[in-house]
Protein backbone atom coordinates (compact mmCIF):
# COMPACT_ATOMS: atom_id res chain seq x y z
CA UNK A 1 0.00 0.00 0.00
CA UNK A 2 1.29 3.49 -0.89
CA UNK A 3 1.93 6.05 1.83
CA UNK A 4 -1.13 8.21 2.46
CA UNK A 5 -1.35 11.65 0.89
CA UNK A 6 -3.39 12.86 3.85
CA UNK A 7 -3.35 11.42 7.33
CA UNK A 8 -5.45 12.74 10.19
CA UNK A 9 -4.34 11.61 13.63
CA UNK A 10 -6.70 11.96 16.60
CA UNK A 11 -8.29 15.22 15.40
CA UNK A 12 -10.90 16.85 17.61
CA UNK A 13 -13.39 19.65 17.13
CA UNK A 14 -15.94 21.15 19.51
CA UNK A 15 -18.49 23.93 19.23
CA UNK A 16 -18.97 25.28 22.72
CA UNK A 17 -19.86 22.34 24.97
CA UNK A 18 -20.71 20.07 22.00
CA UNK A 19 -17.91 17.71 20.99
CA UNK A 20 -18.37 16.91 17.28
CA UNK A 21 -15.11 15.11 16.46
CA UNK A 22 -13.78 12.97 19.30
CA UNK A 23 -10.33 11.93 18.19
CA UNK A 24 -10.76 10.92 14.56
CA UNK A 25 -8.05 9.32 12.41
CA UNK A 26 -8.30 8.98 8.64
CA UNK A 27 -6.08 8.22 5.63
CA UNK A 28 -6.49 9.21 1.99
CA UNK A 29 -4.22 7.50 -0.54
CA UNK A 30 -3.02 8.69 -3.96
CA UNK A 31 -4.93 7.14 -6.84
CA UNK A 32 -7.50 5.63 -4.48
CA UNK A 33 -11.10 6.49 -3.57
CA UNK A 34 -11.96 6.55 0.12
CA UNK A 35 -15.66 6.76 0.97
CA UNK A 36 -16.57 8.55 4.18
CA UNK A 37 -19.96 7.40 5.41
CA UNK A 38 -22.06 7.98 8.49
CA UNK A 39 -25.51 9.05 9.59
CA UNK A 40 -26.60 12.68 9.83
CA UNK A 41 -24.78 14.29 12.75
CA UNK A 42 -21.89 11.83 12.66
CA UNK A 43 -19.38 14.63 11.98
CA UNK A 44 -18.68 14.20 8.26
CA UNK A 45 -19.17 17.86 7.33
CA UNK A 46 -17.04 19.06 10.24
CA UNK A 47 -14.29 16.65 9.24
CA UNK A 48 -14.08 17.89 5.64
CA UNK A 49 -14.34 21.55 6.68
CA UNK A 50 -11.26 21.00 8.82
CA UNK A 51 -9.41 19.51 5.85
CA UNK A 52 -10.50 22.46 3.73
CA UNK A 53 -9.21 24.94 6.31
CA UNK A 54 -12.69 26.39 6.78
CA UNK A 55 -13.06 25.27 10.41
CA UNK A 56 -9.61 24.28 11.72
CA UNK A 57 -9.44 21.37 14.13
CA UNK A 58 -8.98 22.13 17.83
CA UNK A 59 -6.54 19.28 18.46
CA UNK A 60 -4.76 16.48 16.64
CA UNK A 61 -2.31 16.26 13.78
CA UNK A 62 -2.68 16.62 10.03
CA UNK A 63 0.00 15.16 7.77
CA UNK A 64 0.34 15.77 4.05
CA UNK A 65 2.83 13.59 2.18
CA UNK A 66 4.09 12.44 5.56
CA UNK A 67 4.84 15.96 6.79
CA UNK A 68 2.88 17.77 9.53
CA UNK A 69 0.92 20.72 8.14
CA UNK A 70 -1.35 23.43 9.52
CA UNK A 71 -4.65 24.15 7.81
CA UNK A 72 -5.79 27.45 9.26
CA UNK A 73 -7.65 28.70 6.17
CA UNK A 74 -8.78 27.54 2.70
CA UNK A 75 -5.79 29.21 1.02
CA UNK A 76 -3.38 26.94 2.92
CA UNK A 77 -5.38 23.85 1.94
CA UNK A 78 -5.54 24.95 -1.70
CA UNK A 79 -1.78 25.61 -1.75
CA UNK A 80 -1.23 21.95 -0.85
CA UNK A 81 -3.58 20.84 -3.60
CA UNK A 82 -6.63 20.04 -1.46
CA UNK A 83 -9.84 20.95 -3.29
CA UNK A 84 -13.43 20.51 -2.09
CA UNK A 85 -16.56 20.15 -4.23
CA UNK A 86 -19.41 20.96 -1.87
CA UNK A 87 -22.92 19.62 -2.34
CA UNK A 88 -24.27 23.00 -3.49
CA UNK A 89 -21.45 23.13 -6.13
CA UNK A 90 -21.12 26.95 -5.78
CA UNK A 91 -21.57 27.58 -9.51
CA UNK A 92 -22.86 30.85 -11.02
CA UNK A 93 -25.78 30.18 -13.38
CA UNK A 94 -25.28 33.42 -15.30
CA UNK A 95 -21.67 32.58 -16.24
CA UNK A 96 -20.41 30.06 -18.77
CA UNK A 97 -18.29 26.98 -18.02
CA UNK A 98 -14.94 28.72 -18.57
CA UNK A 99 -15.90 31.65 -16.35
CA UNK A 100 -17.03 29.30 -13.60
CA UNK A 101 -13.90 27.16 -13.76
CA UNK A 102 -11.65 30.23 -13.42
CA UNK A 103 -13.84 32.28 -11.09
CA UNK A 104 -11.56 34.11 -8.65
CA UNK A 105 -8.37 32.85 -10.31
CA UNK A 106 -8.62 34.26 -13.82
CA UNK A 107 -5.65 34.22 -16.19
CA UNK A 108 -4.57 37.74 -17.15
CA UNK A 109 -2.33 39.29 -19.78
CA UNK A 110 -1.36 42.96 -19.51
CA UNK A 111 -4.08 43.54 -16.95
CA UNK A 112 -6.94 42.00 -18.94
CA UNK A 113 -8.49 38.54 -18.84
CA UNK A 114 -6.82 36.10 -21.23
CA UNK A 115 -10.02 34.48 -22.50
CA UNK A 116 -8.21 32.35 -25.06
CA UNK A 117 -5.83 30.83 -22.52
CA UNK A 118 -8.63 30.14 -20.05
CA UNK A 119 -10.77 28.51 -22.75
CA UNK A 120 -7.87 26.29 -23.82
CA UNK A 121 -7.12 25.23 -20.24
CA UNK A 122 -10.78 24.54 -19.48
CA UNK A 123 -11.14 22.45 -22.64
CA UNK A 124 -7.94 20.52 -21.90
CA UNK A 125 -9.02 19.79 -18.32
CA UNK A 126 -12.37 18.42 -19.47
CA UNK A 127 -10.63 16.42 -22.20
CA UNK A 128 -8.12 14.96 -19.72
CA UNK A 129 -11.05 13.68 -17.66
CA UNK A 130 -12.68 12.22 -20.80
CA UNK A 131 -15.72 14.47 -20.39
CA UNK A 132 -17.85 14.31 -23.52
CA UNK A 133 -21.23 15.36 -22.14
CA UNK A 134 -20.54 19.11 -22.52
CA UNK A 135 -21.08 20.50 -26.02
CA UNK A 136 -19.20 23.77 -25.54
CA UNK A 137 -17.16 25.33 -22.75
CA UNK A 138 -18.98 28.56 -23.53
CA UNK A 139 -22.36 27.14 -22.50
CA UNK A 140 -24.05 29.00 -19.66
CA UNK A 141 -24.19 26.86 -16.51
CA UNK A 142 -27.93 27.58 -16.33
CA UNK A 143 -28.38 25.39 -19.42
CA UNK A 144 -26.62 22.35 -17.92
CA UNK A 145 -28.16 19.25 -16.36
CA UNK A 146 -27.41 18.24 -12.78
CA UNK A 147 -24.80 15.72 -13.92
CA UNK A 148 -23.11 18.27 -16.18
CA UNK A 149 -22.99 20.80 -13.35
CA UNK A 150 -21.33 18.24 -11.10
CA UNK A 151 -18.84 17.53 -13.91
CA UNK A 152 -17.95 21.23 -14.20
CA UNK A 153 -17.51 21.54 -10.43
CA UNK A 154 -15.19 18.51 -10.34
CA UNK A 155 -13.22 19.73 -13.37
CA UNK A 156 -12.80 23.13 -11.69
CA UNK A 157 -11.30 21.41 -8.65
CA UNK A 158 -8.58 19.68 -10.71
CA UNK A 159 -7.86 22.64 -13.00
CA UNK A 160 -4.84 23.70 -10.95
CA UNK A 161 -3.29 20.27 -10.39
CA UNK A 162 -5.23 19.18 -7.31
CA UNK A 163 -3.69 16.28 -5.42
CA UNK A 164 -6.69 15.56 -3.20
CA UNK A 165 -10.32 16.12 -4.18
CA UNK A 166 -13.05 15.93 -1.55
CA UNK A 167 -16.53 15.31 -2.96
CA UNK A 168 -19.57 16.03 -0.78
CA UNK A 169 -22.48 13.84 -1.90
CA UNK A 170 -21.55 14.03 -5.62
CA UNK A 171 -24.55 11.97 -6.82
CA UNK A 172 -27.24 13.47 -4.58
CA UNK A 173 -30.40 14.34 -6.54
CA UNK A 174 -29.05 12.90 -9.82
CA UNK A 175 -30.85 10.42 -12.04
CA UNK A 176 -29.49 6.98 -12.89
CA UNK A 177 -27.69 7.95 -16.11
CA UNK A 178 -26.21 11.13 -14.61
CA UNK A 179 -25.06 9.21 -11.53
CA UNK A 180 -23.19 6.75 -13.74
CA UNK A 181 -21.49 9.64 -15.57
CA UNK A 182 -20.34 11.25 -12.33
CA UNK A 183 -19.11 7.97 -10.82
CA UNK A 184 -17.14 7.28 -14.00
CA UNK A 185 -15.57 10.74 -13.64
CA UNK A 186 -14.68 10.01 -10.00
CA UNK A 187 -12.90 6.82 -11.12
CA UNK A 188 -10.96 8.77 -13.75
CA UNK A 189 -9.83 11.23 -11.08
CA UNK A 190 -8.29 8.36 -9.14
CA UNK A 191 -6.73 6.91 -12.29
CA UNK A 192 -4.90 10.23 -12.72
CA UNK A 193 -3.29 9.69 -9.31
CA UNK A 194 -5.55 12.04 -7.37
CA UNK A 195 -6.55 11.00 -3.86
CA UNK A 196 -10.34 11.11 -3.64
CA UNK A 197 -12.40 11.40 -0.45
CA UNK A 198 -16.09 10.89 -1.26
CA UNK A 199 -18.81 11.60 1.27
CA UNK A 200 -21.95 9.68 0.40
CA UNK A 201 -25.14 8.26 1.88
CA UNK A 202 -25.58 5.98 -1.14
CA UNK A 203 -23.92 2.66 -0.33
CA UNK A 204 -24.60 1.34 -3.84
CA UNK A 205 -22.40 4.15 -5.21
CA UNK A 206 -19.83 3.57 -2.46
CA UNK A 207 -19.44 -0.13 -3.22
CA UNK A 208 -19.29 0.60 -6.94
CA UNK A 209 -16.29 2.96 -6.84
CA UNK A 210 -14.60 3.10 -3.42
CA UNK A 211 -11.36 1.29 -2.60
CA UNK A 212 -11.75 1.97 1.12
CA UNK A 213 -14.66 2.80 3.42
CA UNK A 214 -14.33 4.83 6.62
CA UNK A 215 -17.33 5.02 8.94
CA UNK A 216 -18.05 7.85 11.35
CA UNK A 217 -20.44 7.27 14.25
CA UNK A 218 -21.22 10.08 16.68
CA UNK A 219 -17.91 11.80 16.08
CA UNK A 220 -15.73 8.70 16.22
CA UNK A 221 -14.17 6.65 13.42
CA UNK A 222 -15.55 3.20 14.12
CA UNK A 223 -14.27 1.40 11.00
CA UNK A 224 -11.74 1.95 8.21
CA UNK A 225 -11.63 -1.03 5.90
CA UNK A 226 -11.02 -2.16 2.34
CA UNK A 227 -14.29 -2.24 0.42
CA UNK A 228 -13.60 -5.77 -0.79
CA UNK A 229 -13.31 -6.96 2.82
CA UNK A 230 -16.77 -5.89 3.98
CA UNK A 231 -20.44 -5.97 2.99
CA UNK A 232 -23.22 -3.43 2.75
CA UNK A 233 -25.01 -5.01 5.72
CA UNK A 234 -21.89 -4.72 7.86
CA UNK A 235 -21.39 -1.06 6.90
CA UNK A 236 -25.03 -0.28 7.76
CA UNK A 237 -24.37 -1.88 11.15
CA UNK A 238 -21.31 0.31 11.72
CA UNK A 239 -23.25 3.43 10.64
CA UNK A 240 -26.14 2.73 13.02
CA UNK A 241 -24.00 1.53 15.90
CA UNK A 242 -25.61 -1.92 15.95
CA UNK A 243 -22.38 -3.63 14.88
CA UNK A 244 -18.81 -3.24 16.10
CA UNK A 245 -15.85 -3.50 13.77
CA UNK A 246 -13.11 -5.61 15.34
CA UNK A 247 -10.58 -5.86 12.51
CA UNK A 248 -7.48 -3.82 11.84
CA UNK A 249 -7.88 -0.33 10.38
CA UNK A 250 -6.22 0.63 7.10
Amino acid sequence: MDSPLIELIDVKKSFGPVSVLKGVSLKVFPGKITALVGDNGAGKSTLIKGLAGVQPYDEGEVKFDGQPVALHNPREASRLGIEVVYQDLALCDNLDIVQNMFLGREETTLGTFDEGQMEREASETLRSLSVRTVKSVRQKVSSLSGGQRQTVAIARSVLKSARVVILDEPTAALGVAQTEQVLALVKRLAEKGVGVLMISHNLVDVFQVADYISVLYLGQMVASIETSATTSDDVVGYITGSKTYTGASI
